[in-house]
């Protein structure tokens, strides 16, 4: 009988979820391991079969039992998966989570997301398309961690679900709160503001309570885990060489569009082959030489034009963010709170204020929030105290009170407004001092 109750793992063969595990387990909670098996591997088909046989495959979530929670079956030279160089749901990984579990005695399953994985990454391409730049491990947390997970959870009376991430989830007057991990290189606390309030307290993070990688990868190697020098992954896992625009070309070829490349004056710099390879903030790739730096500023999918300008020119005052999941009770209408906010992952992050708002403005015109109708608060308005670089539509925009994660949203915009001043927001910010 367990002390604390059982808990489903997301187990991807890293040392981080491995050592997760451990933890869990060491602390006296009923583990159960999960390997979510995305229709990523990099392997010959004979590999494949050898490792995951067709019988065993299980669809839209249906759990796969390993052949033995203790037994890692080994193959001839010819027959070893390669591992990706960059990614986390190969048949290599895949092996490497059944022999931590095995090493545990812990039951791992596999669960077949392949369908569900290619819709996410069917949003990727899509926003492409659309001059977006997307955050597939965003969704994914959304919809495949913290939402299929917690329903597979359930199926299985689990109290709880838990993952490799950097993150922690902490009372706070009386209240359960995502806050930023103790190891502030590795936060994660920006990928997982898409979680569901009411789960949270459902959510653990136990690699998030340590301060230093080098200290999860020591007590990895003291557990005798072979993962413990296992590189971390740094690309989008299906995009293991960093060459995302190969993958839009294939799915979506009517987005390579020859075009213009201007100035900020509408003056014709150049041409390009498609608005979909570019990204805000982007300097490199350009095919433009002007003697001083230069970095998209815009893209205009209706007329397929591609935007330069200087370092200057990419600044901005504030952005408009919809689709907003609160994790706290949000402001009251109309009132400016005082937030740090990140624009991207590697962002650091930037003081500022933020409100809700019920309208996103584009081009001179004011339009209705999305899902404005059913929830006027998932639309917000911020702005920096100091001026951003690259604010990116479609990536996300995420708002903390110091520790904490009040809550994020997708970008559908920047906006040129300096920082706020006078009214609610001072009172504010004195009411923080």
């Amino acid at each position: 009988m367990s002390r604390n109750g059982k808990v489903i793992v997301a187990m991807s063969g890293g040392v981080d979820s491995s050592v997760a595990a451990c933890l869990l387990k060491e602390q006296g909670y009923d583990c159960v391991g999960v390997f979510m098996r995305v229709g990523l591997e990099a392997t010959k088909r004979r590999s494949d079969e050898a490792t995951e046989p067709r019988s065993h495959e299980a669809t839209e979530g249906e759990p796969v039992p390993t052949r033995s929670r203790y037994h890692v079956p080994a193959f001839p030279p010819s027959h070893v998966p390669t591992r990706l160089k960059h990614g986390c749901c190969s048949v290599a990984d895949a092996l490497d989570a059944r022999a931590i579990a095995g090493r545990l005695g812990i039951p791992l399953y596999v669960l077949n997301f392949e369908r569900d994985f290619d819709a996410i990454i069917s949003y990727f391409v899509d926003e492409y398309a659309q001059a977006r730049t997307p955050n597939p491990c965003v969704l994914c947390n959304i919809h495949l961690k913290f939402g299929k997970l917690l329903r597979y959870a359930d199926t299985l009376d689990a109290q709880f679900v838990a993952t490799g991430h950097y993150a922690r989830v902490l009372q706070h007057q009386g209240q359960p709160r995502l806050a930023r991990s103790l190891n502030r290189a590795k936060d994660q606390s920006y990928v997982l503001f898409g979680i569901q309030r009411a789960d949270l307290p459902r959510c653990l993070f136990p690699i998030g309570e340590i301060a230093d990688k080098a200290e999860v990868r020591r007590i990895a190697a003291d557990l005798g885990l072979k993962v413990h020098d296992k590189p971390d992954s740094q690309e989008i896992c299906f995009v293991p060489d960093g060459d995302y625009k190969e993958l839009v070309r294939a799915r979506r070829p009517e987005t390579q569009r020859p075009g213009e490349v201007r100035d900020a004056a509408g003056h014709v710099l150049g041409t390009h082959d498609g608005v979909a390879n570019f990204t805000i903030g982007q300097r490199r790739g350009l095919g433009i030489a002007t003697g001083a730096p230069i970095y998209v500023t815009r893209l205009n999918v209706l007329d397929n034009t591609v935007t330069v300008g200087s370092r200057e020119e990419l600044l901005s005052g504030g952005l408009v963010a919809e689709r907003v999941n609160w994790l706290t009770d949000p402001p009251a209408a109309g009132e400016w709170r005082p937030a740090t906010m990140k624009i991207r992952h590697t962002h650091t992050p930037a003081s500022g204020a933020i409100r809700v708002a019920g309208w996103v403005a584009r081009s001179g015109a004011a339009r209705p929030c999305e899902a404005n109708t059913t929830l006027p608060e998932s639309c917000v308005e911020a702005r920096f105290d100091e001026p951003q670089a690259a604010v990116t539509p479609g990536q996300a925009a995420v708002f903390y009170d110091g520790e904490f994660v009040l809550g994020g949203g997708w970008i559908a915009h920047a906006s040129p407004q300096g920082p706020v001043t006078g009214g609610d927001a001072t009172a504010s910010r004195r009411e923080q001092r």
